[in-house]
């Protein structure tokens, strides 16, 4: 299928729990004119702490160059995960690498597209207690194979123990609640329709105040996607 634009975020290649099989079938199966990869799209955190590299990771990104060679632009905008591409801001060939872009729709609708970690006061300004998070997190992707592996005997779906526990405490509520909020006063200051982000890995599609604010989720548990189709209309892809 064609599209006009395609925004993805928290790939998080470079770590074991990377949907980069689906991933790479969705890439296969559809077209862009623009890319927007929106932060932590290689997981330097981890790779710190554990080389972690196979080639499916690498064909990713082999895919995405491919696309710019047949004239999809990208626009790499860097998370906190890969802030190390910071350094390298700047245009090579149809890859551009920005800090933040303002995106126009066919609809003449406007949207600042950051990875969000700006907005994150952990991330920004703790970022000690933000690296224990990420392994706290990652300890519960850890178990979801072994959760899965149990309902595998008795026949039951798959479900993730780290998005349950995700959705239903309070404290992470209330963090994207705050989020949301000022992230979305970032697109008031800079008077534009609306804002898109990844950072906080859940997909979502609100009004907030006289703004829209979309997240284009994760390649980890959410597998979700935005696009804007060639009439101009959004939509988020799971």
């Amino acid at each position: 299928m064609k599209y006009r634009t395609l925004w993805i975020s928290d790939l998080h290649l470079g770590t074991q729990h990377s949907a980069v099989e689906e991933l790479m079938d969705f890439l296969k199966h559809n077209e862009f004119e623009t890319i927007y990869l929106v932060g932590d799209i290689i997981d330097l955190w981890q790779l710190k702490r554990k080389h972690y590299w196979p080639q499916s990771h690498n064909d990713v990104i082999q895919k995405l160059l491919r696309k710019s060679r047949k004239g999809s632009k990208i626009i790499y905008i860097p998370g906190n995960h890969d802030e190390f591409m910071t350094s390298f801001i700047g245009n090579y060939g149809n890859v551009s690498i920005q800090k933040q872009a303002i995106h126009t729709t066919v609809k003449g609708k406007t949207y600042i597209v950051v990875h969000g970690h700006e907005f994150d006061m952990i991330s920004k300004n703790v970022q000690w207690i933000s690296v224990i998070g990420d392994i706290g997190y990652q300890i519960l992707l850890n178990l979801n194979g072994v959760v899965n592996w149990s309902r595998r005997i008795f026949n039951l779906e798959p479900w993730s123990l780290s998005a349950y526990v995700k959705n239903k405490a309070k404290l992470v509520a209330n963090f994207v609640s705050k989020f949301e909020d000022a992230i979305t006063h970032f697109a008031e200051l800079h008077k534009t329709t609306g804002i898109i982000c990844g950072h906080i890995h859940s997909p979502a599609k609100r009004k907030i105040g006289k703004h829209e604010y979309w997240n284009t989720g994760d390649w980890v548990e959410s597998k979700s996607a935005l696009v804007e189709h060639l009439d101009g209309r959004m939509e988020i892809i799971q």
